[in-house]
């Protein structure tokens, strides 16, 4: 399965990484299921309440940011897709970390900062068996 956004999203995606290096910057991928097929609609940008210290290599979305995602994305119609964060001076694949914490069907983009610039961005989804995170096709429309 693909997932399929604008490169609006992309680019939303990159100036929050930016705009938070050199530490994580994490949010929510919106979107609908349509014939089996991930469209994301919006990104919606959350604050990293990881402890000072650990968050230029560890993000956390607080539960209360989370309830409110859920609802804005119910009153508009739209489900979580996934989740995105950068790896800031670090490569836009998942860590072990990243492994731990994830669930299957999620999308999960992640987007390599480096010295403050964008660069890279995939998207992986962790298989069934909770074992490793296969890459998934970023499709721009």
């Amino acid at each position: 399965m693909a997932i399929k956004l604008k490169p609006v999203h992309l680019e939303a995606i990159k100036k929050h990484g930016e705009a938070t290096f050199p530490y994580e910057c994490c949010g929510l991928l919106l979107g609908r299921i349509i014939d089996g097929e991930k469209i994301l609609e919006e990104t919606y940008a959350a604050e990293n309440a990881k402890e000072p210290g650990t968050q230029h290599n560890r993000f956390l979305i607080p539960p209360r940011a989370m309830l409110q995602a859920e609802r804005y994305a119910r009153e508009k119609k739209l489900d979580v897709l996934g989740f995105y964060h950068s790896h800031p001076n670090a490569e836009a694949r998942p860590s072990q970390f990243d492994l731990d914490h994830a669930w299957p069907f999620y999308s999960y983009v992640i987007v390599s900062v480096k010295e403050n610039k964008a660069q890279a961005v995939n998207s992986w989804k962790m298989t069934e068996d909770r074992s490793r995170f296969d890459r998934e096709e970023i499709v721009t429309l």
